[in-house]
């Protein structure tokens, strides 16, 4: 059964195509390289002992992304990470956000439209929800006015999603909201590689302790938890890749009670920025150089999900404590640098 991955080099996609190969599918993986390494094929390769077909195209050229779904027909089921994912940059540069996170989406799902059946999962983001009125959060949590374009784009695109499967009755389609991914496959042949300065936690922690960066900046201590900093859901990266997969896996077996649906994947529980900290101390045996700086503007003071939608009617739960996680991460990041 043939799989295409958009953005399948990239962070979450590769690991999640990783764990397709492992499940028997033959995946194909549509990357424009501009935020991802074409090596990451041969790291996927050793994983799982098969090299995905890899087409490197740009998905904002709707002559291509259309030839594409000529030449392969046989696509049952779309797993669509590609997209601009930078809050800061999006600010910066809103039109080339709204083309790429858009644009793209709507080529792809104009072509699975013209199939008998077609399932799509879609890449989206707990920051559809703001800045939420309830601890844990769940799926029926009011989408509050996005704090960036970048936010925007992934409520935009749920929309677009919805109101496609209302007139498509053969398109089934899935929207994840991912909390907080981090980590690096065990094996250490993939992980997350952050362009330039990392605009995550994580990736920031790592390079900071292996002496990339001078030190962290942890962006205020006077928000009202119990030590004063942000508080966020951390999801290890392999646990998020095999949500798809289950999520795949329910659409392609026709098991969904609508066709469109929501889940919240995340662990359940909130960490904070300091405990993000004292648990790469604890897993690497390093004392981290930080300080505390003064607030960042449109952080909100906390974030983490309920998943008990997900656990009940995915049958999915995260598997990972965050100092597992932690760990993969370290080992992964001196690895690169080593």
């Amino acid at each position: 059964m043939k799989i295409l991955v958009t953005g399948g080099l990239g962070f979450i996609g590769s690991h999640t195509v990783v764990e397709l190969q492992n499940k028997g599918f033959e995946v194909i993986i549509i990357d424009d390289c501009s935020n991802a390494d074409e090596k990451v094929l041969g790291g996927i390769e050793k994983i799982t002992g098969a090299k995905p077909i890899f087409e490197k195209l740009d998905l904002k050229d709707r002559n291509k992304v259309e030839d594409f779904f000529q030449r392969y027909q046989d696509i049952e089921g779309v797993i669509h990470f590609a997209a601009s994912k930078a809050v800061g940059e999006s600010v910066e540069k809103p039109l080339l956000y709204y083309e790429n996170n858009i644009g793209t989406l709507i080529y792809i799902l104009k072509e699975l439209s013209k199939k008998n059946k077609s399932s799509f999962i879609f890449s989206s983001s707990c920051t559809v929800y703001g800045q939420a009125d309830e601890m844990p959060i769940n799926e029926d949590a009011p989408v509050k006015e996005a704090e960036s374009p970048y936010g925007n784009t992934k409520q935009i695109g749920e929309e677009i999603i919805r109101d496609t499967c209302k007139v498509t009755p053969q398109l089934n389609a899935i929207a994840l909201r991912y909390f907080n991914p981090m980590g690096a496959h065990p094996s250490t042949e993939i992980g997350e590689l952050p362009i330039g300065v990392p605009q995550n936690l994580v990736p920031f922690i790592t390079q900071t302790g292996v002496g990339l960066r001078k030190e962290l900046s942890v962006f205020g201590d006077d928000y009202p938890t119990e030590d004063g900093t942000c508080i966020r859901d951390y999801i290890y990266v392999v646990d998020l890749a095999k949500a798809h997969v289950v999520a795949l896996e329910r659409l392609l077996a026709s098991k969904n009670s609508q066709n469109y649906e929501v889940f919240n994947v995340g662990t359940g529980k909130g960490s904070s920025v300091l405990e993000v900290i004292h648990s790469f101390e604890r897993v690497s045996g390093e004392k981290l150089n930080y300080k505390i700086v003064g607030r960042r503007p449109g952080d909100i003071t906390s974030a983490y999900a309920d998943t008990t939608k997900a656990n009940n009617v995915l049958g999915w739960k995260s598997q990972y404590s965050l100092d597992q996680a932690m760990k993969s991460a370290w080992e992964w990041e001196q690895k690169i640098r080593n």
